[in-house]
């Protein structure tokens, strides 16, 4: 279950972000790296040092440009041996992605609809769909474009697997243990739920990174992803 489990490293510092890892220890062994630590705390630099150790690494930038542009990022972060990069789940885009990560190990993952979204949310947006429908539509159109996987609410994970296969990654943000606080999250399940729902990796942050003990907080993740039966 370890490898399921990536800690987000949603820190401004670097110091704390190698300070959590080292707390960490064994027990984990896949960080994301999103805006705050890529900008905040030389994330990059970070992530390839996190690979020179052995670590995997998922850069967490949700790319979205033109094709030729999101091509050559993708290209660039698949040379660093990371083995997690998002995009924003745009057809072009993800197939713009899908070319600049041939030949790679780099799994592309597109993001649907944000945990701290809901129907309202999507509304005020422009979308005509809900949160179900266009979490459908992104899933099938990650299908069709051939990407590693999509990210998702594990709310949604079952009907995406249900879409995508049993081989594309479904990975779940929005994790929590029962009775924790939600914070600006709108779609949250346990870690249990989620797996059994479908979901193939797991990305939890605060309620890790910013627990007293975080070796602790991991372990309890991790105690309750082996508590439930996983359906991928």
């Amino acid at each position: 279950m370890a490898g399921q489990l990536i800690v987000g490293l949603d820190v401004s510092s670097r110091a704390r972000a190698e300070e959590i890892v080292a707390l960490l220890g064994d027990s984990v062994d896949f960080y994301k790296i999103g805006y705050q630590c890529f900008y905040g705390a030389d994330g990059f630099a970070l992530g390839k040092d996190l690979l020179k150790a052995g670590k995997k690494v998922f850069f967490d930038l949700k790319l979205l440009d033109i094709d030729n542009t999101v091509e050559k990022g993708v290209a660039a972060i698949a040379e660093t041996g990371a083995t997690m990069l998002t995009v924003h789940a745009y057809p072009q885009c993800m197939r713009a992605a899908v070319r600049g990560a041939a030949g790679s190990g780099l799994c592309v993952l597109g993001v649907s609809v944000l945990t701290s979204m809901d129907d309202a949310d999507l509304l005020e947006a422009g979308f005509a769909r809900d949160t179900a429908g266009l979490v459908s539509l992104r899933a099938e159109q990650a299908r069709d474009a051939g990407i590693g996987g999509l990210v998702a609410s594990a709310q949604e994970a079952q009907m995406v697997r249900s879409i995508v296969g049993p081989k594309m990654a479904v990975v779940t943000p929005g994790i929590r243990l029962a009775g924790g606080e939600k914070g600006d999250q709108k779609r949250v399940t346990t870690p249990a739920q989620a797996l059994s729902a479908g979901a193939s990796h797991l990305v939890v942050a605060r309620p890790i990174i910013e627990a007293a003990d975080p070796a602790a907080a991991a372990r309890a993740v991790l105690a309750d992803m082996n508590s439930g039966t996983r359906l991928a």
